[in-house]
């Protein structure tokens, strides 16, 4: 408690001031005003409050003179030619997605290298030429309409898919005949954080939406009381049968699911991101069936994965942080009905599927992937052996399939897909990309670490063989830490570009994620969300202790959630790196509840509307603790116009802050992509784009030598 009293009334150690800067730059004036608000008594100023209207004409003036001075340096960058030569070289490879089985038709997704979107195959047999069902690149010139969704029926012969226009959670539901790839007449709106799914019959899908919302303020707006409809097939949305809602818990987010069987609709129930949630279900098989609230107590995660009946089985942290499976019999009391099938082990149970007549269980092992499997009364039944240390996903299908398909990537090995013959227990390499690169020049290490606290924390550390450490490699420092979000290793071309540079890609699995169970992250949230950002600090420490690199030469990276990361530790020890680049950051914590979904991160974050919650987030705020004076490391801040999951006014407000700020002449850039979100679905050209972007700063601010 002592710390966070401290922390807001006192400059952090280290800072270095200067009286009369030099700056470069001439940044515009943004528009402000005399806000005031009180917390409890503690009165904060917001002067940035109009740019919380990025369609004001103030906003708008402000933003383009913000980017004409943001694209003018960075196009002075002589490195930027070549890095974006590079990219672009690198990101042309072939590359597929896990394939799903409906029908007796595989479908699955693909791209020639350079499509700004996936497009959608299927194929009854991966011997002959597949045929394209879906190309999202036809909807948009700029590749700014993205597949957000897609579900196929029983039968294989339609597909109900999502569409998100310029980055938006919002999404348009259409249905497509799998025979000659034409639409059928139906159109959903207003969906969000949802996708769908068929009933057994073909006759139409279950699918959540909110109510239409106010054109005007649409893409800020707050969004409450979420839905469950469905949608008869040709039938328009205005008919669509309301399912179940909650208006006596407008914060509750529903996803309808029907088994296999076809029996039931399952409904899992979540209040915003907390993972702890609820299951209800409905039983098809009767139309005036009512909604059965099973798992009511929000007391653990429940995954769905499977039933036999009235019995379903799930993965769950109930008693068992790091999670294990349960079977619940729905047609027995309460107190009797949940008995363990595949109990708790040394490592977190990341997911589980049944396929084969198993459980398939995906485990993190030290944040990589290890894949067991068990009977379906619990009994282990052997593994499935992995190329190498990475992480691997899909594992999906019917229980009865004697097939399934996954991936597995590293951080030097670009995402390979598998079939897995449960007869022969065998893994048959189904897709390898040709990527313009030699894996075997690179190495990645995984080395552990200590924070401010004692906790023994993990990280990965990628990079080209022949590396010496003497403290001069340019190092990028990637994290996230919230949520419950497991970060594991992934092929990535901007990260492989950035290592040919001579760079170094570092990743800490820092508490507030799920790498190791529950505990894991509930020692990263709320009260004690100081943990994740000692634990980024710590790992920028250990670099440079280890002579990995050294301040001048490490920049520190992140988005959304690693966003706030980036902000919170570049205003808690802006001495200890020579750049950095928060993206699409929360950084406002003051005020982020008050926009589209933030709601729904008071879960790990906490509110300031509650006196309880306010010193601990203030603490941190990185808005709230940007010091007038206080030489800042050259920071790239990146957002865009039409993200309605972290709004831009966060990035905004930090950016016309930092700069009224700076107290020397390192830059403190903002640079705003227009027709784009928060991240996902946006295209492959303005991926490329804002990669070069990042990279050549690095480079010209850590002083990295590139030849065009």
């Amino acid at each position: 408690m002592n710390r966070i009293v401290f922390a807001l009334v006192l400059v952090p150690l280290g800072l270095v001031f200067s009286a009369d800067p030099q700056t470069q730059f001439k940044y515009p004036a943004a528009p402000t005003t005399d806000q005031v608000d009180d917390y409890s008594g503690i009165k904060v100023t917001d002067p940035y409050r109009p740019l919380e209207n990025p369609d004001s004409p103030e906003s708008r003036k402000w933003i383009e003179a913000e980017n004409k001075i943001t694209f003018d340096f960075l196009k002075s960058i002589p490195q930027r030619d070549g890095i974006k030569n590079r990219l672009t070289e690198i990101w042309n490879y072939e590359r597929f997605g896990v394939p799903f089985k409906q029908g007796g038709r595989y479908f699955f997704s693909k791209n020639t290298g350079l499509q700004n979107q996936n497009v959608v195959y299927t194929t009854k047999n991966f011997s002959e030429p597949p045929r394209q069902l879906l190309d999202p690149n036809v909807l948009a010139k700029d590749g700014t309409v993205a597949l957000s969704g897609l579900d196929v029926t029983d039968d294989g012969k339609l597909a109900a898919y999502g569409l998100s226009t310029a980055g938006s959670d919002w999404q348009q539901w259409k249905v497509r005949n799998v025979s000659d790839s034409k639409d059928q007449s139906d159109f959903i709106d207003w969906v969000k954080f949802s996708e769908a799914s068929w009933k057994k019959d073909g006759s139409g899908f279950f699918y959540s939406r909110y109510d239409k919302p106010d054109e005007k303020n649409k893409l800020r707006s707050q969004v409450y009381n979420h839905k469950i409809y469905f949608h008869q097939l040709g039938a328009p949305q205005s008919q669509d049968k309301l399912i179940y809602e909650r208006p006596d818990q407008k914060e509750w987010l529903f996803t309808a699911t029907v088994t296999d069987d076809g029996r039931y609709l399952i409904i899992t129930v979540q209040r915003g991101t907390d993972p702890k949630n609820r299951v209800f279900y409905k039983e098809l098989w009767d139309a005036n069936s009512k909604v059965v609230e099973l798992l009511d107590k929000a007391d653990a995660q429940y995954s769905f994965i499977d039933n036999d009946g009235p019995v379903f089985w799930f993965r769950t942290d109930l008693n068992a942080p790091l999670g294990r499976v349960v079977s619940v019999d729905s047609s027995k009391p309460l107190l009797a009905q949940i008995k363990e099938l595949v109990p708790e082990s040394a490592d977190k149970l990341e997911s589980a599927n049944t396929v084969g007549d198993h459980f398939v269980a995906e485990y993190l092992h030290d944040a990589h992937t290890a894949v067991k499997l068990f009977k379906l009364d619990g009994s282990a039944d052997g593994e499935i052996a992995l190329p190498g240390i990475g992480t691997t996903g899909g594992f999906t299908g019917k229980r009865r399939d004697r097939e399934t398909f996954y991936s597995f990537t590293s951080f030097t090995v670009p995402t390979e897909i598998f079939r897995y013959d449960f007869d022969k227990r065998t893994s048959d390499l189904l897709f390898k990309p040709n990527v313009k690169f030699n894996p075997a020049d690179y190495t990645t290490d995984q080395v552990f670490y200590n924070s401010a606290d004692g906790t023994r924390v993990p990280m990965f550390i990628s990079y080209k063989k022949g590396m010496k450490r003497d403290g001069q490699n340019p190092t990028y420092l990637y994290g996230y830490g919230g949520f419950d979000i497991s970060m594991t290793p992934s092929f990535s071309p901007a990260n492989l570009v950035w290592m040919e540079m001579g760079g170094i890609f570092a990743m800490p699995n820092i508490r507030g994620g799920g790498e190791y169970g529950e505990k894991w992250h509930e020692a990263g949230e709320l009260h004690v969300k100081q943990n994740v950002f000692d634990d980024f600090i710590a790992a920028a420490q250990y670099l440079i202790d280890n002579k990995y690199t050294s301040t001048p030469k490490l920049a520190i990276g992140g988005g959304s959630n690693g966003g706030l990361l980036v902000g919170a530790c570049l205003t808690q020890r802006p001495d200890l790196y020579g750049a950095a680049l928060p993206q699409v950051g929360v950084m406002d914590m003051l005020c982020f509840q008050k926009f589209t979904i933030g709601w729904a991160w008071t879960s790990d974050y906490g509110s300031s509307e509650k006196s309880d919650d306010f010193p601990f987030l203030y603490a941190y705020s990185p808005l709230h603790h940007i010091a007038k004076g206080c030489c800042y490391p050259a920071t790239l801040i990146t957002t865009a116009d039409h993200d309605d999951r972290v709004v831009p006014a966060h990035s905004f407000k930090f950016a016309a802050t930092l700069q009224a700020a700076q107290g020397c002449d390192k830059p403190a850039l903002i640079r705003i992509e227009t027709k784009a979100g928060h991240g996902a679905g946006k295209p492959i050209t303005k991926v490329i784009e804002e990669t070069a972007d990042r990279w050549a700063f690095m480079a010209r601010e850590l002083g990295v030598q590139v030849k065009n």
